[in-house]
């Protein structure tokens, strides 16, 4: 588990359970208590569901299963989100590219996610700041693809 979901977990005392979920379930989250699939397959796609959840203790409230319901659509938005942040920080990105990783598979290793979820968390940022965003000398661009400028 990556240290940064380790520390949520402990900080807001969240309950992780595993659950034998029937269909394409992954996670849930009530009652600051996560039940995770225990079908999940790796660490790194574990990463991701659970970062997903812990975003659902932050941002969701109520029961949100219905999701042709706007407001549920919203909040399940908004804890991806957070995870997407919480997993893809444009700060480890840049560190990623120092130490010379270029490609998503190299990118989603070094983070310890799915590729899947790279990609998500690159169209989110998109979405958040457009097509480039400018920090600490870099330029971050997110379209056509993944791409990290160091400013001089």
């Amino acid at each position: 588990m990556i240290k940064a979901l380790k520390d949520e977990i402990e900080k807001q005392n969240l309950e992780i359970i595993e659950v034998n979920f029937k269909g394409n379930l992954k996670g849930l989250y009530s009652d600051n208590t996560i039940a995770l699939d225990s079908k999940i397959e790796t660490e790194n796609e574990r990463n991701c569901v659970l970062a997903e959840e812990i975003g659902h203790y932050y941002t969701s409230y109520g029961d949100i299963t219905d999701q042709k319901n706007i407001k549920s659509i919203k909040q399940e938005k908004r804890a991806r989100n957070w995870g997407y942040e919480k997993l893809v920080n444009l700060l480890d990105l840049i560190c990623a590219f120092e130490k010379g990783l270029r490609s998503k598979t190299e990118l989603a290793d070094y983070l310890n996610i799915t590729e899947e979820f790279l990609e998500k968390a690159i169209k989110h940022y998109k979405e958040k700041y457009g097509v480039y965003h400018e920090i600490n000398n870099y330029i971050i661009y997110f379209e056509p693809n993944l791409i990290i400028l160091k400013m001089f």
